[in-house]
């Protein structure tokens, strides 16, 4: 595990909600050199707690407005079966997030499309017809009130 001191903290914090700000801000920002700063950035992406940059988009924009969780129960499980289900969800473009986990349902989705009639499409053309699948049940996102994914 990589110790984070507070200064350090700071910085993952302040470009966690502005990544593509410059280091002369950062640097301003958590009280440091610039030449300081960039040494820890630097630091933090070797180390890998730092593992890369995104671009945030509008989802009305980019035809990703509808978002459903959708927990998913294998019918089977073995290894096979979740392999066969993890390379089938890394294919699916509309999976934008796939994570298994503890409890009643062996994966959670994250599935952005860009209306009802194209999640019944990835529901019944794509989800449906994987091996292995039990059970899919489908929670339709109304609003996010708070979102801190960069």
């Amino acid at each position: 595990m990589t110790d984070i001191d507070p200064i350090n903290a700071r910085i993952l914090r302040e470009l966690q909600a502005d990544g593509r700000m410059s280091n002369l801000v950062l640097a301003d920002k958590v009280g440091l050199s610039p030449s300081a700063c960039l040494r820890r950035v630097q630091d933090l992406e070797r180390r890998g707690v730092i593992t890369g940059y995104r671009a945030q988009l509008d989802p009305a924009q980019t035809e990703r407005a509808y978002m459903v969780y959708v927990a998913v129960g294998l019918a089977e499980h073995s290894k096979v079966a979740q392999e066969a289900f993890e390379a089938a969800m890394a294919r699916f473009e509309d999976v934008t997030e796939c994570h298994n986990i503890a409890g009643a349902f062996e994966y959670l989705l994250r599935v952005e499309v860009a209306d009802l009639a194209a999640y019944k499409t990835f529901h019944t053309d794509k989800l449906g017809t994987v091996p292995h699948v039990r059970s899919i049940t489908s929670y339709m996102v109304m609003g996010s009130p708070k979102d801190t994914r960069a």
